[in-house]
C-alpha cells in the first residue's frame, strides 16, 4: 500500500528497539528519530532517578522536589521561551512524553501536566506578549512551577456556569474573593493562574497570582487515597489583590478557558494510557517470575486471558490517542474528539489496573509490588480534567447534531 507507514512485526525482537512492551503495534516507531531520542531520555531519568523513589514518596504522601531540577534538565519545556529557537513539539511527541510520565507515575505526570499544559499553557495562549516574556522563560526551565485554580469547592463539572470566585477592578488593579479546591501543586507554586467572574460584566477573566500575594492561602489537603505525591490545595482569596499587569489579556470569557481544557484533556488521556502501559509491563513480568503448582503462572490459561485483554486495552487506547495527536497536528481536530479520548482511556485504564491487581491476587494490594498505587491513581484520572459522565455529553451533542443533554 502506498502512503502508509512500514512498522515492525510486533513480537519479542521489536522491544530490542527500545520500545515499551505494552507498545504491541510499535507506535513509537511513528515520531522522528530526534523525536524518539527525546523520548528515550525521559524515559530513561524516570527509570533511574524517579521510579525507585516514588513508592515512597506516595506513602508519606510528598513531594520529591530534587527531582525538580532534572525535569528542567530534561529541555522538554525550553521551546516555550519567547527567545528560545526551538520549535514546539508535535502533539505526537507531547503525547508520547505524557504517556512516559504516566508509565513512571501518575502523579509526576499530573505535576507535569499541571506545570507545561494548564498553567504553562494557559500563559501561552491567554497572556499578553509582555507577560510570556515575563514569566514563560523560567517557567520552561522550572525555575518557577505553576499551578492552575478553576476547580471551587461546591462543584465541578457546572463551574462553566457557576463560578463563585470574583474579580472586582479597584483603581489601577483588581480585588479576587472565593475560594479553589483540588489545585495541584498550589502549596507550592509560584505562580497560580485563578479564574474569576468579573462581577461588573459576569465575563469569566484569568490571573496570575503569585505566591506570598497578600490575601492568598493555600492549604494542602491531606487524607487522600491517589495521587497522593501530587500536593493539591484548598486555596482561599479573601480580599487578594493583583495588578493589572497580571490580568491575561486575551483570557475574556470562560471560552478561552475552554481552549486549555480541551487541550490537556488529550493529555490526561495519555497519562491514562501510559497508567496502563504501566500496569500490564508489572503484571507481565509478574506472571513470569511468580510460580504456583510447580510453573510460572504466565503458563496458565486464564491468566494469558487477562493479559492479552490488558494488551488489547492499552494497544486500542494508544492507537486512538495517537491518531487524536496527528488530528491535532494537522490542526482539524475537535472538541468531541479528545472528550472521546479521555472518556474511553480512563475507562479501560480503570479495567487494566484492575485485572492487574487480580492477577496478582493479595500482592497487588501491597505497594511493594507497585500496582496497588497504580489502583489507587487511576480513580483520580478517571474523574480529573472533566468526569467520564460529562465527556460522554460533549460527544453525545456532537453525534446527535447538537442535541444537548446538559442539565441547565
Amino acid at each position: 500500500m502506498s502512503g502508509t507507514t512500514a512498522l515492525p512485526t510486533p513480537s519479542g525482537p521489536h522491544l530490542d528497539k527500545g520500545l515499551l512492551p505494552a507498545d504491541f503495534y510499535a507506535y513509537e516507531e511513528l515520531l522522528s528519530d530526534r523525536e524518539r531520542e527525546t523520548i528515550e531520555s525521559v524515559r530513561a531519568f524516570l527509570r533511574t532517578q524517579a521510579a525507585p523513589i516514588v513508592d515512597d514518596y506516595w506513602a508519606r504522601a510528598e513531594f520529591p522536589f530534587h527531582l525538580v531540577e532534572g525535569f528542567g534538565g530534561l529541555g522538554l519545556l525550553h521551546w516555550a521561551d519567547p527567545d528560545s529557537p526551538e520549535s514546539r513539539p508535535s502533539n505526537l511527541l507531547a503525547g508520547f512524553i505524557a504517556l512516559e510520565f504516566g508509565h513512571a507515575d501518575a502523579s509526576l505526570a499530573t505535576f507535569f501536566g499541571v506545570h507545561s499544559g494548564l498553567a504553562m499553557g494557559t500563559i501561552l495562549t491567554c497572556g499578553s506578549d509582555e507577560q510570556k516574556r515575563r514569566w514563560l522563560p523560567a517557567m520552561s526551565r522550572f525555575e518557577k512551577i505553576g499551578a492552575f485554580a478553576l476547580t471551587e469547592p461546591h462543584g465541578g463539572s457546572d463551574v462553566a456556569g457557576g463560578l463563585r470566585t470574583t474579580a472586582r477592578r479597584d483603581g489601577d488593579g483588581w480585588i479576587l474573593d472565593g475560594a479553589k479546591r483540588w489545585i495541584g501543586n498550589a502549596t507550592f507554586a509560584d505562580l497560580v493562574v485563578v479564574w474569576a467572574r468579573d462581577v461588573e460584566t459576569q465575563h469569566v477573566l484569568g490571573f496570575v497570582v503569585e505566591k506570598d500575594t497578600p490575601g492568598f492561602t493555600a492549604t494542602k489537603i491531606e487524607n487522600k487515597m491517589a495521587l497522593r505525591i501530587v500536593q493539591n490545595a484548598d486555596i482561599v482569596l479573601d480580599g487578594c489583590r493583583v495588578p493589572e499587569t497580571h490580568r491575561l489579556q486575551n483570557a475574556n470569557s470562560f471560552k478561552d478557558t475552554a481552549k486549555i481544557l480541551r487541550q490537556t484533556r488529550s493529555g490526561v488521556a495519555w497519562q491514562a494510557v501510559g497508567v496502563m502501559f504501566g500496569a500490564y509491563e508489572i503484571a507481565l513480568q509478574y506472571a513470569k517470575e511468580r510460580e504456583q503448582f510447580g510453573r510460572p503462572i504466565g503458563g496458565f490459561q486464564l491468566v494469558q486471558d487477562l493479559l492479552v485483554k490488558m494488551l488489547g486495552n492499552a494497544t486500542a487506547s494508544c492507537g486512538m490517542v495517537t491518531r487524536l495527536a496527528q488530528l491535532q497536528d494537522d490542526g482539524v481536530y475537535r472538541d468531541e474528539q479528545s472528550a472521546l479520548a479521555k472518556a474511553y482511556c480512563t475507562v479501560r485504564m480503570r479495567e487494566n489496573v484492575g485485572w492487574a491487581r487480580e492477577l496478582m491476587a493479595g500482592n497487588g494490594i501491597v505497594l511493594d509490588y507497585k500496582v496497588g498505587r497504580f489502583v489507587a491513581d487511576a480513580e483520580a484520572l478517571y474523574s480529573y480534567e472533566g468526569t467520564r459522565e460529562i465527556q460522554t455529553l460533549i460527544v453525545g451533542r456532537a453525534v446527535t447534531g447538537g442535541l444537548s443533554a446538559f442539565v441547565r
